[in-house]
């Protein structure tokens, strides 16, 4: 990959002042950097720590100073929180959470074990997952796969309240971790290859009783836009903005799964998030009555709505149509970058469908979109030109169109896989060097579309997948990357054997730690991507690095216990080249590398 320097006078900045009248509780720990007190470390998203015992001339000491076993063999994604003295960790299905006493041995305080039915287990995509449990006023807020909202007493581990999101019967089911904005409590729903139309809920933090719903399309009404407020490229999206890009009432099954990492800006009070592929997979029955393109909105859609009454701000769609899984909701980063000589608050997000986009937080309007993987084929560009018609749209290249070449035609070669560029592993933003550390897939697929039928809880998917390393590259199926928000360049790229399924971690020593499929934790310049450490754990990590300080010492822990989409063929035993969505064939070299697992390994200097 191409190498560039480091923009000169890049501005990296906390992405907030907090205002007086936010969740004072959650602002207020998330910026001791002593704790670990968000899934992604602050309400910005950044994953950035302003620790620095541990630096880039001491790294390479670091030594494991304890382990934990969370008694549960799949794939382990999110991280524990640390809270004062006090860890709070979660565990795949069936979604154990532990408090830990750091002060006497790691001491179990309590355990919450949920009681639920097993058989959400199929209804589950890929992998009994949970990103993590969020952490406000006393209380521990857990998502667990039956939907299931519950606040836990964060002291004593007793049930405070539990709401039910959502119904597994239906194919609902839920893997994000919540996110806490003032007296809210914020979760969204999976279901996409079940035909489920998905919503953003928001909660009561004291009751438990539901204060507003998002859904992903459908009516204006219910889908919390202003035809004539909610903006998109600078536009207002107009009346019934979703309803007219379906055919017929095919946006009651429209999919649009949330379940990505979130942030918010308190001083826009904005909370942005992204909504998943429209159901079925099969671009062809989702077509519009004569037979063209759609756009399907606001499936992929990167959204920025008001905490307080669930209205959106504004809405950009990365994917319109989309013809090969190109989910949407991985993260958005809040930073303050220095662009066209102007500091802008902006939005960045790695989308599966392998381009890396900018936005002006506040209004949505596009500054950057570029590939942060050059093999990328899919599509040329994103038109950037606002006076063009195009104007913010990928130009689709027929070739890999899987709705031009036909059902039941095989389409070969498409980069990215439909795994993405990036999944769900968060990326990093440094405010030490500016730049964006992101984990990604060097992947590749084929993709055949079939007729499906819908039937309630049934998978809802049509299409065949088979996915492979991208062709005339380095072999292996990932790189660890530095990325340029304001200019959409890659500053250095670290080649991995298998995809980089871990959530980034920078901190103020210079230090960017990730981990791989295999189970290596590693440790790299951020200046350089220079290897400073490795050291292999117990199983395959898919989890998120995270830091914090204990006794006057910074540790560095992280989850091992393969799983996830990447790892779905040891999680769930398959072996057929096919199943998991295309993933076991794609990755069923890992099993020479590792196997189950599910634990904490810690680590800190001598």
């Amino acid at each position: 990959m191409r190498k560039s320097a480091i923009a000169c006078g890049l501005l990296a900045s906390v992405a907030y002042t907090a205002p007086t009248w936010a969740n004072e509780d959650s602002l207020k720990l998330s910026q001791d950097p002593k704790n670990w007190a968000q899934q992604s470390g602050n309400y910005a998203g950044t994953r950035y720590s302003k620790l620095d015992q541990i630096t880039t001339a001491n790294v390479g000491s670091l030594k494991v100073a304890w382990t934990f076993s969370t008694g549960v063999l799949r794939g382990h994604e999110g991280s524990p929180l640390v809270i004062g003295n006090t860890m709070y960790l979660h565990t795949a299905f069936p979604n154990n959470v532990y408090a830990l006493n750091l002060d006497d041995e790691n001491k179990i305080i309590w355990q919450y074990s949920p009681k639920q039915d097993p058989s959400v287990i199929p209804v589950m995509c890929c992998d009994t997952v949970n990103r993590g449990v969020q952490y406000a006023e006393g209380k521990i807020l857990l998502h667990q796969a039956d939907t299931a909202l519950v606040a836990i007493d964060a002291k004593t581990g007793k049930e405070l309240w539990k709401s039910v999101n959502a119904d597994p019967k239906k194919g609902e089911t839920g893997t994000q971790a919540p996110t806490i904005v003032k007296d809210k409590v914020i979760i969204g729903v999976s279901g996409a290859e079940f035909g489920v139309r998905c919503f953003l809920t928001a909660y009561d933090l004291n009751t438990g009783k539901r204060v507003w719903r998002a859904y992903s399309m459908g009516p204006d009404e219910e889908i919390l836009v202003d035809p004539e407020k909610t903006m998109s490229l600078g536009k207002p999206v107009g009346k019934d903005s979703s309803l007219k890009t379906w055919n017929g009432d095919q946006w009651k099954n429209g999919g649009g799964s949330i379940w990505g990492y979130t942030a918010w800006d308190p001083e826009l009070n904005l909370f942005y998030y992204g909504t998943g592929n429209p159901s079925t997979w099969n671009p062809a029955q989702r077509a519009g009555p004569d037979g063209k393109q759609i756009d399907q909105k606001w499936s992929m859609t990167m959204f920025a709505r008001n905490p307080d009454t669930g209205m959106a701000a504004w809405a950009y769609q990365m994917t319109p149509f989309d013809e090969w899984d190109y989910d949407g909701i991985n993260e958005p980063i809040l930073a303050t970058l220095k662009i066209g000589g102007k500091d802008r608050k902006v939005a960045v997000h790695f989308d599966r469908n392998g381009f890396g986009y900018t936005w002006d937080r506040a209004t949505g309007e596009l500054l950057v979109a570029e590939k942060y993987d050059p093999k990328v084929n899919w599509a040329t560009h994103v038109v950037m030109d606002p006076k063009d018609p195009q104007y913010g749209r990928p130009q689709v290249v027929a070739k890999y169109s899987t709705f031009l070449n036909g059902q039941d035609v095989n389409t070969k070669g498409i980069c990215p896989a439909a795994l993405g560029s990036k999944d769900q592993q968060p990326a990093s933003f440094s405010e030490k060097t500016g730049l964006f550390y992101v984990p990604t897939n060097h992947v590749c697929m084929d993709y055949e579309p079939f007729k499906v039928s819908y039937t309630a809880g049934q998978p809802y998917v049509g299409a065949t997948l088979s996915m492979f390393p991208a062709p005339d590259s380095h072999g292996g199926m990932g790189n660890f990357i530095a990325w340029d928000g304001a200019t959409g360049k890659i500053v250095w790229s670290k080649p991995e054997q298998f995809s980089v399924w871990s959530g980034a971690l920078t901190t103020a020593g210079g230090v960017a730690f990730y981990g791989t499929l295999e189970g290596y934790l590693k440790a790299v310049d951020q200046k350089d991507g220079k290897e400073l450490f490795k050291f292999k754990t117990p199983s395959g990590i898919i989890g998120n690095v995270f830091t914090y300080e204990h006794k006057g010492k910074q540790h560095v822990g992280v989850f091992s216990g393969v799983g996830g989409w990447a790892g779905i063929g040891l999680a769930a035993g398959l072996t057929n080249p096919t199943d998991g969505l295309g993933a076991v064939g794609g990755y069923a070299g890992l099993s020479n590398y590792t196997r189950l697992g599910g634990s904490l390994t810690v680590f800190t200097l001598p």
